[in-house]
């Protein structure tokens, strides 16, 4: 290579992380065009949470500076843990939650549509990029949906949020909530950790819970503490926004 050639830098990834003790050491954050799936017990709620302010904090305090679509599978969303988070972060709690844009779904066939027929021009309109899918699976458990149509609709949705992820330049972060073993319910966890890229869970290990990365296509995986019961999420939030 010649002495006069020059190199161009490659741009650095923009990334989304927990900034949480331990956890950022192991995981550096959520990249834009990922489909992610945080799964294992239900502290994965409260993450997403997380997520949902720290996204709307500038890129050079470890946030995207966007907008948040939330897109509600299971009545999960608490104003007021995301109006204590806002207040840890520093930022008004009024502006956070009217950045985070709500869709609630009360069926599957509600969910369906949501996603596939309105989240793109919602994405694109707010030039959001962070969508949040939360409790993705718990509406195709209705009994009431035959088991080989709940297993079409979520193979269909859950192969269109891969592709939404990449062409819509945005991090999608789904939560899979703990429920009752049952086929279907196999079927929907195992078919959503094989379509996204990220896959990373809350489980209980010999020493206390543990944030274990499962599926990166490029870091290490591996595990790290999580907060125990007793200790608040929020206690275990970096000292940084």
């Amino acid at each position: 290579m010649s002495q006069n050639t020059l190199v161009k830098a490659l741009p650095s990834p923009i990334r989304l992380p927990f900034n949480m003790r331990n956890i950022d050491e192991l995981f550096s954050g959520f990249e834009v065009g990922d489909f992610a799936v945080l799964h294992g017990t239900t502290a994965v709620l409260p993450l997403s949470l997380l997520l949902c302010v720290r996204a709307q904090l500038p890129r050079q305090l470890g946030g995207l500076g966007t907008d948040v679509v939330f897109v509600d599978g299971g009545n999960t969303f608490r104003l007021y843990k995301v109006s204590r988070l806002a207040q840890i972060h520093r930022l008004n709690p009024r502006n956070v939650l009217e950045r985070i844009h709500i869709a609630r779904a009360f069926t599957a066939y509600q969910l369906v549509s949501l996603i596939m027929d309105k989240m793109e021009a919602t994405v694109k309109r707010l030039r959001a990029k962070l969508v949040v899918v939360s409790d993705i699976a718990g509406l195709f458990m209705d009994t009431d949906i035959p088991d080989e149509e709940a297993r079409r609709l979520f193979s269909h949705v859950t192969a269109y949020l891969l592709t939404f992820a990449q062409e819509n330049d945005a991090a999608l972060v789904a939560t899979h909530l703990p429920r009752k073993n049952s086929q279907r319910n196999l079927y929907l966890h195992t078919l959503t950790c094989s379509r996204a890229n990220v896959v990373a869970s809350i489980r209980h290990g010999k020493h206390g819970r543990e944030f274990v990365l499962e599926k990166h296509p490029r870091l290490l995986l591996g595990y790290a503490e999580f907060p125990s019961e007793n200790l608040k999420l929020t206690e275990f939030i970096g000292a940084k926004p």
